[in-house]
């Protein structure tokens, strides 16, 4: 009896053996710690600084080396641009985009970025309100892009902006911002609401919170606009997990949405640290490491998620239908369209004040300068403080025996004092009290010549640099002879510089109007403009932001 004893006692003494050299390979750390330095975005360090501990505590080993994870935070774009640069100093990188990445490849350091090695987790980006403020929202905003887009569309002024104010995160820094500018112009583009977009972007441009944490702040401010916001559903989660007084809800879109997929890069060089890289990627698509995840207020890679975004808690667990992705091309001409849209204006406007002016308009109870007046009041205020504006009119001998034009308001912010009051007051004011020169003509090649000519002079790289010319339609008129349509034309093709365009938008309200379009038409394409005519004041509005729309592809507006 004895003999089968020995002979399993010393079994379990050499499978103890055994499993003792089997652990200490995988746990060997004879040669000191291999450092792992993780640069992670700040939403999803908490997480991931949780799963590198319990990483530590297991003693993952790489060559007699036990792998020690530090994980840093910094904002995705703060760290695409210091690799571009060649500044990052991590060993391995979690950002919380791939769209991000995409945008940041098509700038000039972009193509140093290394490729993206997978992802794991995912958040949707959604609409937010206040939990108080949601309820008001119906009957006014339904949940959608189209929706967001009609609310801050500075042009509908009768639309659901008079009820509802939207707050969005600049594209250009933040991935949640991005995702919902794709997202929102995908949208536009098959409803074919594209000048609804350029309005909607404009607007924005001035709502724009630094970081979700912000936005969600000011979802709770008390308003008489219900503020509604863009975000991911991870920061809501975050949020409302630290008890505010004012909770947060998330409103998904109902088109869908795209989600940040928090995705993964290998900086390594080092071949030992490439193996630790490789090893704690691994552990991060662990079940321990997804719970963990999960609990944070993230989905997993399949958008599943987990308790933390119970319905109780003002989520929807299933994932929301996902919109497709876009590629590289569409997410670089939407950053472009961005910045383009968002590049300040410079705008010196040429008024009309010669005897036809003072005409009525057939079936209003206006003159034609009254309803001129009333349409550069509405275009005007499409345009931000930090805008830079003047004034002249123009006829015959304004100024002086031999100037057609005289300047009223010098070229400006919109914010400067002039005289005791802001410029955007004095503009307003100075169009009230204009009245037409009853024996006035019309002057306009002179004056356009010499507009042009002071706006090159003053040019500005950092602006959107216009003529705008609003007038009756009637066209050139000048009994003194001045500059022929012929020479204008030739003037402007000669001066014109698509590498510091200064375009024409001209918009004519009037009977005469069509009789000059062939001309004001001419004038503004020598200068990659448009020339409008418009037939009621409330059409002003669409020739002032499709005007800004050709921001977008200048100087190749017409191929």
């Amino acid at each position: 009896m004895l003999v089968p004893l020995a002979g399993a006692v010393a079994m379990a003494v050499l499978l103890g053996v055994a499993a003792f050299v089997i652990f200490n390979r995988n746990h060997d750390c004879s040669s000191g710690k291999l450092p792992l330095r993780v640069v992670a975005t700040p939403d999803i360090h908490p997480a991931l600084n949780k799963i590198a501990g319990n990483y530590n505590k297991a003693m993952h080993s790489i060559d007699s080396k036990c792998v020690e994870v530090t994980v840093a935070k910094e904002a995705a774009a703060k760290t695409a641009n210091a690799l571009a640069a060649g500044k990052v100093t991590a060993d391995f990188w979690v950002a919380d985009s791939s769209l991000l990445m995409e945008s940041m490849r098509q700038t000039s350091g972009g193509k140093a970025l290394p490729q993206v090695e997978g992802s794991i987790a995912t958040s949707p980006v959604v609409l937010a309100a206040a939990e108080s403020a949601a309820p008001k929202l119906t009957g006014t905003l339904q949940p959608s892009w189209s929706a967001m887009i009609a609310a801050a569309n500075v042009a509908n002024v009768d639309g659901p902006g008079k009820k509802v104010r939207v707050l969005a995160l600049d594209p250009q820094k933040n991935s949640a911002g991005l995702a919902a500018l794709l997202a929102a112009a995908g949208t536009a583009r098959e409803a074919k609401q594209d000048k609804a977009l350029v309005g909607a972007l404009k607007e924005l441009s001035g709502q724009l919170a630094p970081d979700s944490t912000a936005l969600l702040a000011s979802l709770t401010v008390k308003s008489s606009r219900v503020p509604v916001g863009v975000t991911s559903e991870q920061a809501i989660y975050a949020h409302n997990a630290k008890k505010p007084e004012a909770p947060v809800v998330a409103l998904y879109p109902k088109e869908g949405t795209l989600s940040l997929d928090y995705p993964v890069t290998i900086l390594a060089k080092d071949p030992a640290v490439l193996k630790a890289a490789a090893d704690f990627k691994q552990n991060l698509t662990t079940e321990s490491a997804g719970k963990i995840l999960r609990a944070a207020g993230f989905r997993g890679t399949d958008g599943k998620a987990g308790d933390a975004l119970s319905e109780e808690k003002g989520f929807t667990p299933d994932p929301p239908t996902a919109l497709e992705p876009p590629d590289t091309a569409t997410v670089a001409r939407m950053v472009q369209t961005w910045s383009r849209l968002n590049l300040g204006s410079r705008l010196l406007t040429l008024l009309d004040v010669s005897g036809t002016m003072a005409l009525p308009v057939p079936g209003t109870n206006m003159t034609r300068m009254q309803a001129i007046n009333k349409i550069a009041t509405e275009g005007l205020g499409l345009f931000p403080a930090d805008s830079e504006v003047g004034l002249w009119t123009f006829s015959t001998h304004l100024d002086g025996r031999n100037k057609d034009w005289k300047e009223l308001v010098s070229v400006g912010p919109l914010s400067e004092s002039i005289d005791g009051s802001l410029r955007k007051e004095a503009l307003a004011t100075t169009f009230s009290q204009i009245e037409a020169k009853p024996t006035g003509d019309t002057g306009l090649n002179d004056t356009i010549r010499a507009a042009y000519a002071e706006l090159t002079k003053t040019f500005r790289q950092d602006k959107i640099n216009t003529l705008l010319i609003l007038t009756d339609g009637a066209g050139n008129d000048d009994p003194d002879g001045g500059v022929k349509n012929a020479e204008i034309l030739r003037y402007l093709q000669k001066t014109y510089n698509p590498k510091r365009p200064i375009s024409i938008l001209l918009i004519a309200f009037g009977p005469e109007a069509e009789k000059g379009k062939r001309q004001m038409d001419a004038l503004a394409k020598a200068t990659g403009g448009e020339a409008y005519i418009a037939k009621d004041i409330l059409q002003v509005r669409d020739f002032f932001l499709q005007g800004m729309e050709r921001r977008l592809c200048s100087p190749n507006c017409d191929g």
